[in-house]
């Protein structure tokens, strides 16, 4: 059986290994513009696609690089069954939102498809039933329950009791014609058709908050002033809040991949359990031959066991499932989901109505990002959109939303609480390289990594968003943060919001 020492030593993604994009400058600095977007994953990207073919002057600034972030680690579904999920919207909202929620991922998926067949991309699209299933009799009727959901919102699917992927199951929800493909290679050539259209985009450029005044103006890191009438927030985590108090209103996820070839052909279809701990089966073409996206193993950021150990249960579900011939690639994704779980898609505040926000996909980007520069690109054109009043982010729904308000940030007050009295002696001379402890010196909570040249790496571990103590990453090798998902280096550097600065940086003796 494989082990650990098959796995691939460090994270890397199948879509950003077979495709490469430009690289873009640094803004250097101050420029005028009519739409700045940051962000450059589906939703940015997306956006300044459909706002440069009407004329409008855009310009995208990432901190990093293109499509670095949650797009360039998704899983690429491109569906509207997002767990089971409809009875609750049902529950919570009325079949009336809930029938909006699925017609917009539909829409969605139509914006991808009409795209593609636009431009001819190649980008290994095809069409694929999507399938819940489960194994246990505590879910049969929750299925059953769900489907009952479909029926009453017109949603084409089947209860059945068998599926083409070869794995025991007692029941399985069938949602028909979805949609899988490459991410990477759909967005390449938006970004070369949006460029085309007078596009201007700008790397390694953090945005760190606005002004807003007639018009809202972004400062960037390097205080240069970014003058629109419009701004986009496709950064993932809002960089700018605007007192909407969005760290309160969602919490962050990760969940791992691991691509594997196998023994077996894979069957087609796309896959995602109805039990704990998830798994998420599909497959790509890689040179001729399958390999098996399994992925799963959701927990909140920065907490619980060490995140190795979340890939080896990956690595033991598809070798007990189906074999391992190969071990090829592993990477971890992060997503937000919001109170009520609908994501969070227009005017930042009620008072700053020309700066939005798209945030809070719970996982489902493809759609969900697609849907979200749709409504925010109608709004800029004075375009009327349907979805537009279901995913307003000033909306406030007593239930589920009052009790999972207080939970969630009860959660992050018992962590920044514990993490400032937590006690560690680990010893930085037992450290073996390429791993970290977290100490304590000079009385400060301390993290040390050790890199594979035996170089130390210190900082203090204290969050730069809003004081909550990071924990070591091993199988990412990042600082995160338990109370709201900000991620650094091992030296400290921001990889993802919503903190803004690095951590500071500790001198050894």
């Amino acid at each position: 059986m494989p082990n650990a020492e098959n796995m691939p030593q460090f994270p890397q993604t199948f879509w950003k290994d077979s495709i490469s994009f430009p690289d873009f400058p640094k803004l250097k600095e101050s420029i005028k513009t009519d739409t700045a977007i940051v962000g450059g994953g589906i939703t940015g990207i997306t956006a300044a696609y459909l706002l440069s073919k009407e004329g409008i002057k855009v310009t995208l600034i990432d901190a990093g690089d293109l499509l670095n972030g949650v797009t360039g680690h998704t899983t690429a579904k491109i569906t509207a069954q997002h767990g089971m999920i409809y009875d609750e919207f049902i529950q919570h909202f009325g079949a009336e939102k809930a029938s909006l929620y699925y017609q917009a991922c539909m829409d969605a998926k139509k914006l991808i498809e009409d795209t593609i067949q636009t431009h001819h991309i190649d980008c290994d699209y095809s069409q694929e039933d999507a399938y819940i299933f489960t194994n246990s009799d505590e879910y049969v009727p929750q299925l059953e329950t769900e489907k009952k959901a479909y029926d009453q919102l017109d949603i084409p699917g089947e209860l059945i009791n068998s599926m083409p992927l070869d794995i025991p199951v007692k029941s399985v929800l069938k949602m028909k014609n979805q949609a899988q493909f490459h991410p990477l290679k759909y967005l390449k050539v938006l970004v070369d058709e949006a460029v085309n259209n007078g596009l201007q985009i700008y790397g390694n450029t953090t945005a760190v908050d606005i002004e807003y005044n007639k018009h809202p103006t972004i400062i960037t890191r390097d205080e240069c002033r970014i003058n629109c009438n419009y701004v986009i927030q496709a950064s993932h985590y809002p960089f700018y809040d605007g007192q909407g108090f969005y760290p309160t209103r969602m919490y962050p996820e990760r969940a791992y991949i691991i691509a594997v070839k196998t023994p077996e052909k894979f069957p087609g279809g796309m896959y995602i359990n109805a039990e704990s701990p998830s798994r998420s089966i599909r497959s790509v073409n890689m040179d001729g031959e399958d390999l098996w996206l399994i992925v799963g193993e959701n927990h909140k950021t920065g907490q619980g066991k060490s995140t190795m150990k979340h890939y080896e249960a990956l690595q033991d579900y598809a070798e007990k499932h189906f074999g391992i011939s190969e071990f090829v690639y592993r990477w971890s994704a992060q997503d937000l989901t919001t109170m009520d779980k609908l994501p969070y898609i227009g005017s930042v505040t009620k008072n700053e109505e020309n700066v939005y926000v798209a945030t809070g996909y719970r996982k489902w980007g493809m759609t969900n990002g697609t849907i979200a520069a749709k409504i925010i690109t109608d709004r800029i054109l004075g375009n009327d959109n349907p979805y537009s009043d279901l995913f307003t982010p000033s909306r406030f729904q007593a239930d589920p939303s009052v009790r999972k308000f207080a939970r969630m940030n009860a959660d992050v007050a018992k962590h920044l609480i514990s993490g400032k009295l937590e006690y560690t002696n680990d010893n930085i001379k037992d450290l073996e390289p390429d791993d970290a402890t977290v100490t304590r010196i000079k009385g400060k909570r301390t993290g040390v990594y050790k890199s594979q040249d035996n170089q130390l790496y210190a900082i203090d571990t204290t969050c730069k968003h809003l004081g909550c103590e990071v924990n070591w990453n091993s199988g990412d090798r990042t600082w995160d943060c338990p109370c709201h998902g900000s991620r650094y280096s091992y030296n400290g550097e921001v990889i993802e919001g919503p903190a803004k600065e690095p951590l500071n940086k500790v001198e050894l003796e």
